[in-house]
């Protein structure tokens, strides 16, 4: 199997399929959550849906340099969440971020083995495999704050 091939099965198993490291993935968290659980302020951590939109931002932002485009997303701009007033608004939020995710998984398996050695953007980020790699990383680094949190929500709804 190729490399490429490899590290799509990993972001697979965070974001949709997966359940061999952490035994769920986001997908499983996710489409159980109510908005109203998703907007719940646990003390001054981030929310549910603010993390969702943030993974979801760097997803979206490197996507575009995948198909070609400029790096344009924004560390600042990472958690600039659109207000989320009911089901509709989280159940978009978490069917955009599931499809991104599907797709980003997809792209990667199409990468040719030699993209993941060249340079990402500028030589400041590394290579795309140092930028995949990281997402994934990222990605569970906030889905165990995910979990976490709707722990902490589910005991204090009770």
């Amino acid at each position: 199997m190729k490399r490429s091939e490899l590290i799509a099965n990993r972001l697979r198993e965070v974001f949709l399929n997966g359940y061999w490291i952490a035994n769920t993935n986001y997908k499983d968290q996710l489409l159980n959550i109510t908005w109203q659980q998703a907007i719940y302020q646990v003390a001054d951590l981030n929310t549910i849906a603010a993390l969702t939109y943030h993974i979801n931002y760097y997803l979206v932002g490197i996507l575009n340099v995948f198909e070609g485009g400029p790096l344009e997303i924004k560390d600042q701009y990472s958690f600039d969440l659109p207000l989320i007033q009911s089901q509709r608004d989280w159940k978009k939020l978490v069917e955009e971020f599931l499809a991104n995710s599907a797709v980003f998984a997809d792209e990667v398996a199409q990468m040719p083995e030699e993209k993941l050695d060249q340079v990402f953007v500028n030589e400041k980020y590394g290579t795309y495999l140092r930028n995949i790699e990281g997402v994934i990383e990222h990605s569970y680094y906030h889905f165990g704050q995910i979990v976490l949190i709707k722990k902490l929500i589910l005991a204090a709804t009770k």
